[in-house]
């Protein structure tokens, strides 16, 4: 598809003295430039186009505002030693991207115009991929219904746009172990529900546990299943895996939780690291027999903001764990360095995972 393109006559400052410092924070500063494409019901993706970073004109009366008819997609682009500009994964991000419309009612998108999309960006803001060790260019495609109409209906048009965000570690204090707090009465999703779609909703509907996790000295929250509210699924940001006997254990693919790209790899990496993975239900009361038996030997979220975040305290029912001493156990470590150094080009991608922003 034919991009038109609209350079900045005002570029923005580059938070470069924030980057020596270490404090770009995550998702705190925006590039030059943003694309944007059009729907429209009998006509199709039209309109594409990179602008310069501009507010969005919407009618009030615009589905997304009232009916939460949207989704967004996570994803970063890393600066390699000899300054290419590396994509992870975009292609399963797009196959995800379409999961998440199709659930909510929204027009899908060929992967190739996707990862056209994403390359036409970042290609062009390419000089605000950051430098610094642990940085990276924070990319946010996202799509809005905007028929403006209170009847409830899937809307009929709809506008795509893509952000970029120098950023830094997702968690202020990097890959230190996070303490979680385990929700037993409110609950993020069900069976049948937009558990697995990356859409809006699903993380308004967390904030007000996560408050009170943070207003009880907790990092993230760590839902349970929606029915017998026993079984662990995931953190607010992450996919999570406890390590119990050797044995790397996480939430099965049921329709609840995000299937992470991170977790996918992750996955991957650790079967041909010759270590055993169950995706099965894992009941927290067996985290809990497992740890006091001594055989609970790491925790770990995987996502794409944080990429692998050890857990070093665990709350439940008033019960803290303390995981592997509160330091980051072998597994996670070898997991994050070997998943960091395949995305930053360091090491050889023997799956095909990285692909070079043109």
């Amino acid at each position: 598809m034919e991009i038109k393109v609209t350079h900045t006559t005002k570029p923005f400052a580059k938070p470069i003295e924030q980057e020596a410092a270490g404090s770009l924070g995550f998702g705190n500063y925006f590039s030059d430039h943003m694309f944007l494409m059009d729907y429209e019901e009998g006509i199709g993706w039209h309109n594409a186009r990179i602008e310069p970073y501009h507010p969005l004109a919407l009618d009030p009366a615009a589905a997304v505002l009232h009916y939460g008819q949207e989704i967004f997609e996570g994803m970063k682009a890393y600066r390699a030693k000899d300054n290419r500009i590396l994509f992870f994964r975009a292609k399963m991000n797009a196959a995800r991207w379409n999961q998440s419309a199709v659930r909510m009612c929204m027009p899908t998108m060929d992967p190739e115009l996707y990862c056209q999309a994403l390359n036409a960006i970042v290609d062009i803001d390419r000089d605000w991929t950051p430098h610094a060790p642990g940085t990276s260019l924070v990319l946010r495609p996202a799509m809005i219904a905007l028929d403006p109409c209170l009847s409830v209906h899937p809307s009929k048009k709809y506008l795509f746009f893509i952000l970029c965000s120098p950023s830094g570690a997702y968690y202020k204090n990097g890959m230190a172990p996070v303490s979680i707090y385990v929700e037993e009465h409110y609950i993020r999703a069900a069976v049948g529900g937009t558990g697995y779609a990356k859409c809006g909703g699903n993380y308004a509907g967390s904030m007000l546990a996560a408050e009170k996790a943070a207003e009880m000295g907790y990092d993230q929250v760590l839902w349970l299943d929606g029915i017998e509210h026993k079984y662990v699924e995931e953190v607010g940001s992450m996919n999570m895996m406890f390590v119990i006997d050797g044995t790397i254990i996480t939430a099965p693919l049921e329709g609840t939780i995000l299937p992470g790209v991170t977790r996918d790899s992750i996955i991957t990496l650790a079967k041909d690291a010759g270590w055993k993975v169950e995706e099965r239900k894992l009941g927290i009361d067996e985290v809990y027999q497992a740890a006091h038996d001594g055989r609970l030997d790491e925790a770990f979220g995987t996502g794409t903001a944080a990429v692998v975040s050890p857990v070093g305290r665990l709350s439940y029912r008033g019960e803290e764990l303390i995981i592997n001493h509160g330091e980051i156990g072998p597994k996670a470590q070898y997991l994050y360095d070997r998943l960091l150094n395949i995305q930053l080009g360091n090491y050889e991608d023997p799956y095909g995972w990285v692909t070079v922003c043109q």
